[in-house]
């Protein structure tokens, strides 16, 4: 899940929620969905985004995070145009 609001500047945040699961699990999930944005950081618009974890990161493949999150900053806007 991602919250998007333009911004000047860019901001990042991840969270998880104890549904994830214990705090080992959390803390995987966050540094997944931080490796997948790092490679989409220079492909995206300015702005504050909040990456919200769902249960089911810790089942999907990390090709299949990739595409989600690229669905995600697609559907928002968030993404240049090249």
């Amino acid at each position: 899940m991602l919250f998007y609001k333009k911004s000047p500047e860019k901001k990042v945040g991840f969270t998880a929620s104890k549904k994830v699961g214990n705090a080992v699990e959390r803390n995987f999930s966050k540094r997944r969905m931080r490796a997948s944005f790092l490679e989409f950081q220079e492909k995206i618009e300015d702005g504050i985004f909040v990456f919200v974890a769902k249960k089911d990161i810790l089942e999907i493949e990390y090709k299949e995070l990739q595409k989600s999150m690229r669905y995600a900053l697609k559907r928002v806007g968030a993404l240049k145009k090249t």
